[in-house]
């Protein structure tokens, strides 16, 4: 008896998924929880696991297409079960009227088709029918250039989608030494959601600079013992701006809210964001209730969203929920930049690189090393006073770690 393979539940606010790859093919057999196929989400990778021993009967959808929560992506047969035939050299040749027993061949297209020359996804004719698109109007981005969903949704988006199409433009002439490669859902995602907050937050960016002397002077005394009774935990300087930027949100809840409609939301907790580089893009892991963590659960926690965006491990539901966030340009080489805010969240504090400057310190010229910060915030529900006035507040629990352990 054959067993359904379909698209398990994604994730908060997660609906479709594309086929990023078979692992296994027709034919193939499989362990229990032996993963079998990938798809590729607007945020993570996401692995499917054979919910039993035996062997892959079909495939029902090929990389490449867009599939929904729940829809049937094979099935799996018990037992070890027989190797796939191989395929007939003249079977495209055979007539129509013989087909073969028991299958029915597969119809031709069926209405409009893409530039490409294939019909749409199901779920992109469906919606292109009830928008009265031109498929010939949208690009698409699937397998052999099929139209996704994804796509009609972008094309409905653009502002220029409105009016009837112009002349189609040239493609400039290609070089030899040009490669170009579609982009992923994970990349197009940040595009998206990154435009989304210029054109929709009220975005401003105020800066200051921190001494980081005396933090880097209690990691240089404590580290290697922070390190042996923590298990290999290594002492780095972000648990240090988790906790300054906890400290500074308890004062100012303006800069850990969002923006609901014509409603502010006021958030008595601190679901941190920590932006990481992984090797499809940068994600932003949450440390989900950062207020109630002491240093070495956020260094802990940290190193383990580095390493498991390295290997495309995340999970769905740590990528979402953050209230505030944290980016450092500065392991980089960034001396100095403006963060763009993660939506809803309303503010992002950005770290740079630490470079010796001189400084005026008691009347006299001392070289000191120095970090520029750089908040950006949402001046719709945050004031330039309370911006400043946390970016403040950071600076001081950098430059006087004392003051976080006597929470002034």
């Amino acid at each position: 008896m054959s067993t359904e393979i379909k698209v398990p539940t994604l994730g908060e606010s997660v609906t479709t998924a594309t086929v990023a790859r078979w692992i296994r093919k027709v034919g193939e057999t499989v362990a229990q929880d032996e993963p079998i196929v990938e798809l590729e989400t607007d945020k993570v990778t996401v692995e499917v696991n054979a919910p039993q021993a035996g062997t892959i009967e079909a495939i029902a959808a090929d990389e490449g297409a867009e599939v929904e929560v729940g829809a049937l992506l094979g099935t799996l047969g018990a037992g070890a079960g027989a190797a796939p035939k191989p395929a007939e050299p003249a079977a495209e040749a055979r007539p129509a009227a013989n087909p073969q027993p028991g299958v029915n061949p597969p119809p031709p297209p069926s209405g409009p088709v893409a530039r490409s020359g294939h019909a749409p996804m199901p779920a992109a004719q469906k919606m292109m029918t009830e928008q009265k698109i031109d498929a010939a109007r949208v690009a698409g981005t699937g397998k052999d250039g099929r139209i996704t969903k994804g796509d009609v949704l972008a094309f409905i988006e653009t502002p220029a989608a409105a009016p009837a199409p112009a002349a189609p433009k040239a493609q400039r002439a290609a070089d030899a030494r040009e490669e170009r490669v579609k982009m992923t859902r994970l990349r197009k995602t940040i595009a998206a959601r990154l435009k989304e907050a210029q054109n929709t937050a009220a975005m401003l960016t105020t800066f200051n600079e921190v001494d980081m002397g005396p933090v880097m002077a209690l990691r240089s005394e404590y580290k290697d013992v922070f390190e042996k009774k923590h298990k290999g935990v290594r002492l780095g300087f972000m648990s240090f701006f988790v906790r300054a930027c906890v400290a500074a949100l308890r004062e100012f809840p303006a800069v850990n809210a969002e923006i609901d409609g014509d409603e502010i939301v006021y958030k008595n907790f601190v679901n941190m964001g920590i932006a990481v580089s992984s090797p499809s893009g940068l994600v932003v892991p949450v440390l989900r209730d950062a207020d109630q963590m002491n240093v070495p659960q956020i260094e802990g926690a940290i190193a383990d969203f580095g390493k498991r965006a390295r290997d495309g491990a995340l999970k769905l539901d740590e990528l979402s929920g953050g209230s505030f966030s944290i980016t450092n340009g500065g392991v980089f080489g960034s001396l100095m930049s403006t963060p763009i805010i993660n939506p809803p969240q309303s503010a992002i504090l950005g770290m740079h690189k630490i470079q010796d400057r001189p400084m005026a310190v008691g009347g006299k010229v001392e070289i000191r090393p120095m970090m520029y910060l750089a908040l950006s915030y949402d001046h719709r529900i945050i004031d330039g006073r309370e911006a400043v006035s946390f970016l403040v507040r950071v600076k001081e629990s950098i430059e006087d770690p004392r003051r976080l352990l006597l929470d002034i």
